[in-house]
């Protein structure tokens, strides 16, 4: 395996390294992403088998504070301007990347951001290797590395709250907005899965993918999961960012989810949620982009265990905006916490019951060019190897046609990906 430059942990207030030489060079396709992770602090973002993983730590950031996007973009900047880049790709995700998974809630949590010393990309029939420090030598080849297969018995259990107080909140909640408080709010739930055996978060991420092949699997520092959530991605002055809200779990008969799909796409209830959430990214998107292009109506985004209604929100960049000052005015949408959105976070601070952490904030990666895509942290979990302990969150937006049970099983269609990936096959 190739050797990283020694491990850097950078703080806010750190001075920048050292300078140092980072190479970029095209490779053969090295096919399966998640196939050649190592076990040296992986991180991932791939989708359709496409996308960046990477290894080893060059330099890592903790932020905390409503400036978390600011000086995360800050901090990243001045290192790559303390570098000496040689990329003969020169593609978005090529020359140095950092990937950053944000908390939900600027008061509490941790943002994380953490630049690989090792980087393998694949993107429309190029394939790239980036290495920050030593050029590679013991793994030109990028082998697949072997992630034997994990018997190990599962037991689940309540976390923060147990159902039944957590549909009591959601009962609340559907109080609070008929009396005209808000419109929307989400709620989200956690469960933890107490592991007995070895627990290595790639024997997850390969379970993940091949069953959410669609959505954007993920790792970085202890959060996981395949989200099918895009946030914002930046191509340079191309903009798009994926809505989603109002959900339906799938039957497994064809005939049965498309009548399903058709009445999500009828549901009244379904429609106004998912409306709160794309006049939100549009608002947001708005102060940076032109030629903003909002479907008049949502299509059906079918996952192997759910079907939510989708839209696709596009535009132009109109200034230099990087991808984490998108993000930052549209973090957080109405689709993971609710309208007006501080009267949401209010209620989601008073009645939700739990911290979130890093569920449902941006994650995923950013380069220097200031181009990058970052999803919300959903259908993911917490690991903690050591324990063996697994948490994973699931959430739902409340509006006023909103049934507490119904919320209920919506939440545990969305915890299947999460108890999938853990269950023996």
């Amino acid at each position: 395996m190739t050797s990283p430059v020694p491990s850097t942990r950078v703080g806010e207030s750190a001075s920048a390294p050292e300078r140092i030489h980072v190479t970029t060079r095209p490779i053969a396709d090295p096919e399966h992403l998640l196939a050649r992770l190592p076990d040296d602090n992986p991180v991932a973002w791939v989708r359709d088998g496409e996308g960046l993983i990477g290894w080893g730590v060059a330099a890592t950031l903790e932020v905390r504070g409503n400036e978390r996007f600011s000086r995360a973009q800050r901090w990243f900047s001045t290192l790559c301007a303390g570098m000496e880049i040689d990329d003969t790709v020169s593609m978005p995700g090529t020359g140095p990347v950092a990937f950053a998974s944000f908390s939900f809630d600027p008061e509490s949590g941790t943002s994380l951001v953490v630049v690989p010393a090792v980087v393998v990309g694949r993107r429309g029939g190029q394939a790239w290797l980036t290495v920050i420090g030593s050029e590679p030598k013991a793994r030109p080849a990028l082998p697949p590395v072997s992630v034997p297969e994990q018997p190990f018995y599962v037991t689940w259990a309540e976390g923060s709250r147990s159902a039944f107080e957590w549909q009591e909140s959601v009962a609340e909640a559907v109080t609070r907005i008929r009396a005209g408080e808000l419109d929307k709010v989400v709620l989200a739930r956690d469960v933890v899965a107490h592991v007995d055996g070895p627990l290595d978060v790639r024997h997850l991420l390969l379970r993940l993918a091949e069953s959410y092949p669609s959505c954007w699997t993920f790792s970085v520092g202890d959060l996981f999961g395949a989200t099918p959530e895009l946030l914002v991605r930046r191509t340079g002055d191309l903009v798009t960012s994926r809505v989603l809200a109002g959900t339906v779990r799938r039957r497994g008969d064809d005939l049965a989810d498309e009548g399903l799909a058709r009445a999500l796409l009828a549901s009244g209830k379904d429609a106004e949620e998912h409306e709160y959430a794309v006049r939100s990214v549009a608002r947001a998107l708005a102060a940076h982009c032109t030629d903003l292009e909002v479907p008049a109506r949502p299509h059906v985004l079918e996952l192997a265990n759910v079907q939510h209604l989708a839209t696709d929100v596009t535009g132009r960049l109109a200034d230099a905006a990087p991808v984490l000052a998108l993000a930052a005015s549209l973090h957080p949408t109405a689709a993971v916490c609710g309208t007006p959105t501080e009267r949401a976070f209010a209620v989601i601070r008073e009645i939700e019951g739990m911290d979130r952490g890093r569920y449902a904030g941006p994650v995923g990666w950013f380069d220097r060019h200031g181009d990058g895509e970052l999803g919300i942290a959903l259908r993911c979990a917490t690991i903690d190897a050591a324990s063996g302990q697994v948490r994973a969150f699931a959430g739902c937006g409340i509006v006023a046609g909103s049934v507490p049970l119904d919320e209920l099983a919506e939440s545990a269609a969305k915890l299947v990906p999460i108890r999938d990936a853990l269950e023996a096959r």
